[in-house]
């Protein structure tokens, strides 16, 4: 059986098992601590193995470039996770939006996914929407998204970073974010807003009213009622989050192809 192993493909094996274990650390869903590491190590080799037999490797030229070509693989992999973990970080961003009017914004928890610090809404929020990736078989698209990169991204192609456009789409990434955020918590701030002013004519009206003491239980009540309300509405903001993700990832692996 050795005299059929072919050792001169093992450069272009490891090249492709860079870029899918970069992308796996910082990809949503799959890079969380919860998922164990054997099956990851496990995971990322077999994808490997069968993107090595369906990738065009025919004309790949490895001389002298192939300590740049493992860099550019690594930065490669880990970008195009990294966006799709930042799109997707709206969903926390918006529970804290709404953990900060609801007065939770003291009471944060540890994501076990990540490790973090989270908000309480925000984590409800996530679940929820990890929930609904994973039944629209969403965590497909995620592992077609880096089989899709070696079309555009050749594995001897290098990243133009001289030409700045790539920092322009990250900032307009970040932007997009916040944006998506401020839709998601908008209903619910909104409420909470119209609720503190109430009070406030309700402390000016009644003064013997302990507006401090009756004011949080009542948010909080508020709250919970407005996002049952617009937990349909949520569900369609998710599945935009999710179309922007996929459109975010296809765009930056363009912009690594040169296009």
């Amino acid at each position: 059986m050795i005299d059929y192993i072919d050792l001169s493909s093992l450069p272009i094996f490891l090249l492709i098992l860079i870029r899918v274990a970069a992308f796996f650390m910082t990809v949503p869903l799959f890079s969380y601590r919860t998922i164990p590491t054997q099956f990851k190590i496990g995971f990322v080799f077999f994808l490997t193995f069968i993107m090595f037999y369906s990738v065009d490797i025919g004309s790949v030229n490895l001389e002298g470039l192939y300590i740049s070509l493992m860099i550019k693989e690594a930065i490669v992999g880990l970008m195009i996770g990294l966006i799709a973990y930042l799109i997707i970080s709206a969903l926390q961003i918006a529970g804290g939006f709404v953990d900060f009017q609801m007065g939770f914004a003291i009471a944060n928890v540890i994501d076990p996914q990540t490790g973090a610090q989270s908000p309480l809404t925000g984590q409800y929020f996530y679940m929820i929407a990890l929930l609904f990736l994973l039944a629209v078989n969403g965590h497909h698209l995620l592992i077609d998204g880096v089989f899709y990169s070696y079309q555009v991204v050749p594995l001897d192609a290098f990243i133009p970073f001289y030409e700045g456009n790539i920092a322009q789409f990250v900032i307009g990434v970040f932007n997009k974010m916040f944006l998506i955020a401020f839709q998601m918590a908008i209903p619910i701030v909104g409420c909470l807003f119209l609720v503190d002013v109430a009070l406030g004519i309700i402390a000016r009206t009644v003064p013997q009213l302990n507006v401090f003491v009756v004011g949080l239980p009542i948010k909080i009540f508020i709250s919970f009622v407005v996002i049952l309300f617009f937990l349909g509405l949520y569900m369609t903001l998710v599945k935009t989050l999710f179309t922007t993700l996929f459109e975010t990832m296809r765009s930056m692996m363009h912009l690594f192809g040169g296009g």
